[in-house]
């Protein structure tokens, strides 16, 4: 059986959807996106496959090419990407991965805590109050850096509520969200080793989320709560 892959016909289309983004032009093309979507979806069942050789990932979900614009100034009917997110087995693993397959250069791969919930979130930061220590090991690694390098994602300017704006780990503390990426060309995403390249990048992750899923499964005396 061939490996799926994401091929340059995907990208194509991407590119001249971004030069005519109206329904005209789409419903057209509509029969053209659908095969290449499928062929999409191969390629993100593959990661999932690979995920799960060893990781326990729920399923994944490949998003709409359709924008919600009701609340957006953008009024762009399509997105000119295709986004597919894999989830863990909750409640014993926490965190999830991310593909994001763009033209020109705009292809990344993902994976942490886009939007902890506030329970959780103050758990993370009570837990890098208390000791900061091993999460830096994990996140200073050299392997660990050469694939996935520092936290990206939003954070307060000072430190949150009932938080010391001083205290040693505030870097960590002020962040809303604990995310790493990584880039890919055009020329990578359409490789033939892509696919295995993303699925060995995830599993880097893994001390990341051992740790996390530790933290988010028990209170501060280390006692489960699930």
């Amino acid at each position: 059986m061939t490996t799926p892959k994401f091929s340059k016909d995907i990208l194509d289309f991407f590119n001249k959807l971004e030069h005519h983004n109206d329904r005209d032009w789409f419903n057209d093309h509509k029969k053209e996106f659908k095969t290449l979507e499928a062929k999409a979806k191969e390629a993100y069942k593959f990661i999932y496959e690979s995920l799960n050789t060893h990781d326990l990932v729920d399923g994944f979900k490949l998003f709409r090419i359709y924008r919600d614009v009701r609340f957006s100034k953008n009024k762009l009917p399509y997105k000119t990407h295709f986004g597919g997110s894999f989830k863990r087995k909750k409640p014993e693993l926490r965190g999830g991965y991310y593909v994001h397959i763009q033209p020109n250069n705009k292809s990344f791969i993902a994976t942490g805590f886009w939007e902890p919930n506030k329970e959780d979130l103050l758990r993370i930061r009570r837990e890098f109050e208390q000791d900061d220590q091993e999460i830096r090991a994990i996140i200073n690694d050299n392997t660990f850096k050469s694939v996935w390098g520092k936290f990206v994602g939003d954070e307060l300017k000072t430190a949150p509520r009932d938080f010391d704006k001083d205290h040693p780990a505030i870097d960590l503390i002020r962040k809303k969200q604990y995310i790493f990426t990584k880039n890919y060309t055009d020329k990578e995403v359409i490789s033939d080793d892509f696919l295995n390249d993303v699925n060995t990048s995830f599993k880097t992750i893994r001390p990341f989320f051992d740790y996390m899923s530790d933290v988010l499964t028990t209170n501060l005396n280390g006692e489960t709560i699930i």
